[in-house]
């Protein structure tokens, strides 16, 4: 008896995302004799494949899906294109904070200055690792740029697609200058909430989603009001990352939970906790957090203060009514109900998720 495999399950999903990047990755492998990347080479294939959501990817398959475009390698390529950009804007973003570690593993930079270290090189390890991991970056954008173009759509259906890649693009970037710029700033709310919908929102679930219905033809003005259903959802999802990087099981999520403390991040709960702890927990919380030096006992401390602003709790709520709005815009989209049902799914995962 055959038994038929739904091939758009997530996880099936995911595992052709995979299969995807690996034989994009593997067909850019440094010729014999290594030319002197092999190293970058296999430290970004590890860093690419080692895990991972496949959001992005999963986000522009349906909204291809839920305008008429047929399931095939195509799209599916397409779509892991775009965790190439993720994964440049993770390194890159993880050389800003100066993160330790990323899905359990080091960071690419600390990665390569453990290389360095390592060999004995002359020099100072902590900025050839910086140095290496910038360039791997780069080299992720531009081959996320190689692999949309040539995921064998036809052209006139990618010109659809690149202009809302190329906003994306310059969005992420904006973003990552805004929260650069947030942490000399007045820390509010409002100055949060723009870099979460500029940084994370938009190039997490707006731009994938109307990447993959654009591509499949759909209107202009429907493209638009997709923007309905992922800017709210994609806050709640920065939103949920923001509490993870605080209060999140490490082991669970694969990072610190002291980074965004100890780097004094200008995230939304940490502006909410400050407007909220009174004159002297908001004193107590300027002394804490931002501190390079803060350890297990202080970080314990800044998250009683946190949760006694009311913060986290706070933050919960914002999670939950922009995840509602997110499902009623969702409702009044004329998608194949398929692609609802997916994305109504992909929807309760982003923000109900412990990592």
């Amino acid at each position: 008896m055959t038994v038929a495999v739904d091939r758009t399950d997530p996880a099936l999903l995911r595992g052709r995302f995979d299969a995807a990047l690996a034989a994009f990755l593997d067909a850019r492998r440094p010729g014999r004799p290594d030319d002197g990347t092999g190293a970058v080479h296999t430290a970004l294939r590890r860093f690419v494949l080692a895990g991972g959501k496949r959001l992005r990817p999963l986000f522009c398959y349906w909204g291809w899906r839920g305008f008429g475009g047929p399931d095939g390698q195509p799209i599916v390529v397409a779509a892991s294109a775009l965790e190439l950009f993720h994964a440049f804007a993770l390194i890159h973003d993880d050389i800003l904070d100066r993160s330790d570690r990323r899905r359990g593993e080091p960071t690419l930079h600390r990665h390569f200055a453990g290389l360095h270290a390592g060999a004995g090189w002359p020099g100072d390890p902590a900025a050839y690792g910086r140095a290496a991991a910038l360039l791997c970056g780069d080299l992720c954008a531009t081959w996320s740029a190689q692999m949309f173009h040539g995921c064998g759509l036809p052209a006139g259906r990618l010109r659809r697609g690149h202009p809302l890649l190329a906003r994306m693009r310059a969005e992420v970037i904006a973003g990552e200058y805004l929260d650069v710029v947030a942490a000399t700033g007045d820390g509010s709310v409002a100055s949060a909430l723009t870099v979460v919908r500029l940084k994370t929102a938009r190039y997490t679930v707006t731009r994938p989603i109307q990447v993959g219905a654009a591509l499949a033809g759909a209107a202009p003005d429907v493209v638009a009001a997709l923007a309905g259903f992922g800017d709210p959802l994609g806050d709640a999802f920065q939103l949920r990352d923001d509490l993870l990087g605080v209060f999140g099981d490490p082991a669970v999520t694969g990072k610190s939970t002291m980074d965004d403390l100890r780097e004094g991040k200008p995230t939304v709960l940490l502006a909410l906790a400050r407007a909220a702890a009174g004159p002297a927990g908001a004193a107590r919380l300027r002394a804490l957090v931002g501190d390079p030096a803060l350890d297990q006992a202080g970080a314990a401390e800044a998250r009683a203060l946190i949760e006694a602003s009311g913060a986290r709790d706070t933050v919960e709520r914002m999670i939950r009514a922009r995840a509602d709005a997110a499902l009623v815009a969702l409702d009044a989209l004329p998608l194949a109900a398929s692609a609802r049902r997916a994305l109504a799914t992909l929807a309760e995962h982003a923000v109900e998720r412990r990592a």
